[in-house]
């Protein structure tokens, strides 16, 4: 079992410029390893404000900073970030936002959650296990053309068709409950495998970002994030493949220069577009040493804006 790393952590932290009397969110704690580093730079008057939507994790967090009086955990969707911070009375005055997208070691390795196809479990993925519909019952009854279009969606899959159809037939022969039928699957029915590729990857991807609405979660809370943000503030966000990654980088674009006008509109400088983010940098990926110690950071992007003072 791979040891859970957190991802791009010096780049995070330079990019947060954690304040001792700063107050910050985790959307995603996962196994705390950003947020161990945040409450490490929080003076007593400092507070981090963590979610996750898997118990794992809420009981991890729990366990390890559960005395920390600058620290709360809550279990759920980063989508509730907005009202959690409206409760608390720090809408406008949040210093930095951390999303950590994606899957956690954790998470993928163990074969019971379903997520990897390298492993065989339940067929779940399912980032709270309590909560909502699995994979293996989506698959169960979902129409051929909305598995075809959840695959080619989500999951950018070029053979979605030829895919969703296997899937609807090998059901009709057995229940497909568990990740190594479905890996099977996928793999007989996609014609061009690539290299250094399992061919099942794609299919996962999709199916995991279906089931658990992370591309409604995320457009959902990146548009509640602005108004949660300080003057100065920063919103910072991990994404691990290019559907989250496109989505953050439209979305700091759009805040950074609002609608396109046309050029001769007559608007004084007053009524022009007054941008509510700013691009901090370029993206930001892993350096060779850090893919090399933890191979799960080759694909990560971090991108980060700021807020206008």
């Amino acid at each position: 079992m791979m040891e859970h790393k957190p991802v791009l952590l010096a780049e995070v932290l330079a990019a947060l410029r954690v304040r001792p009397e700063g107050i910050y969110l985790d959307g995603t704690f996962g196994r705390g390893g950003h947020a161990a580093e945040i409450l490490a730079r929080l003076g007593p008057q400092g507070r981090l404000l963590a979610v996750d939507k898997d118990p794992q994790a809420v009981a991890v967090a729990q366990q390890r900073f559960g005395a920390d009086a600058r620290f709360t955990i809550e279990r759920g969707s980063f989508t509730r970030l907005g009202a959690l911070v409206a409760e608390r009375g720090w809408v406008g005055k949040v210093d930095g936002i951390l999303l950590d997208l994606g899957v956690s070691s954790p998470q993928l390795d163990e074969a019971g959650r379903g997520f990897s196809f390298r492993l065989d479990g339940p067929l779940d993925m399912r980032m709270d296990p309590e909560s909502g519909m699995s994979a293996a019952e989506w698959l169960a009854q979902a129409a051929e053309e909305d598995i075809a279009r959840v695959l080619k969606e989500y999951g950018e899959e070029r053979f979605a068709k030829r895919i969703a159809r296997a899937i609807v037939q090998a059901r009709v022969q057995a229940p497909i409950s568990r990740t190594a039928q479905l890996q099977e699957i996928v793999a007989r029915a996609n014609p061009a495998w690539e290299k250094g590729k399992d061919p099942a990857t794609r299919a996962f991807q999709a199916l995991r970002i279906y089931i658990n609405r992370e591309l409604d979660d995320l457009d959902d809370f990146l548009a509640q994030s602005v108004d949660l943000l300080a003057p100065g503030g920063r919103l910072a966000v991990i994404s691990f493949h290019s559907l989250e990654d496109r989505r953050v980088k439209q979305f700091i674009r759009h805040q950074q220069r609002g609608e396109e006008l046309p050029p001769d509109l007559p608007l004084t400088q007053a009524q022009m577009w007054q941008p509510r983010l700013r691009a901090v940098g370029k993206k930001i990926v892993a350096g060779a040493a850090e893919v090399a110690a933890n191979p799960r950071a080759r694909s990560a992007v971090l991108r980060v804006a700021e807020k206008p003072a």
